[in-house]
């Protein structure tokens, strides 16, 4: 059944809120992949808190150009899905890579992030790029491998010191 006026600016406008809330968004081709491929993919887009949105390409069109983007969805071919990603950039292309290389039917063709367009060779390097967790972990580690140097090399001395100390006691024993 066709959706009335009403309902298509309802479509727009919670499609305008979501473009404006995302830290990045991957376009996919989804065609080819089974209803229960894509009920797959939405359910590990839903455990990383990702939304998955299949959308008329005039409506995203009205959408990205009320949003401030420059991107024209007519470019893209065939049924176009979105996938927002609103806590970590990397997340979206991510599990979008990772399901493609399991399910080839399912393609990448670019995405936005910083309010710009990117193609699917760039969504595919930040899909190689740890979380947002895991990069700040290794920024910690980083920070506290000199520290925790320095720590061992003192415990190390006074190590040395009550080596030496016990020795002087036994051997006055």
């Amino acid at each position: 059944m066709p959706k009335s006026k009403q309902q298509k600016k309802q479509m727009v406008a919670d499609l305008i809120d979501k473009l404006k809330k995302a830290k990045s968004l991957v376009f996919v081709n989804f065609d080819g992949l089974s209803v229960k491929e894509i009920e797959e993919l939405r359910a590990r887009c839903r455990s990383e808190k990702i939304d998955y949105l299949v959308i008329k390409k005039t409506l995203a069109r009205l959408a990205f150009t009320e949003a401030g983007l420059k991107i024209d969805p007519k470019n893209f071919e065939k049924g176009v899905a979105i996938a927002f990603g609103y806590e970590d950039e990397v997340a979206p292309a991510r599990i979008i890579e990772t399901f493609a290389k399991q399910h080839e039917m399912l393609k990448n063709i670019g995405g936005v992030l910083e309010n710009n367009f990117v193609d699917s060779a760039k969504i595919i390097e930040l899909s190689k790029l740890p979380s947002r967790l895991g990069l700040l972990a290794k920024v910690v580690g980083s920070i506290q491998a000199p520290v925790s140097g320095f720590v061992n090399v003192l415990a190390g001395n006074l190590r040395g010191l009550v080596q030496v100390l016990n020795a002087i006691k036994e051997s006055k024993s």
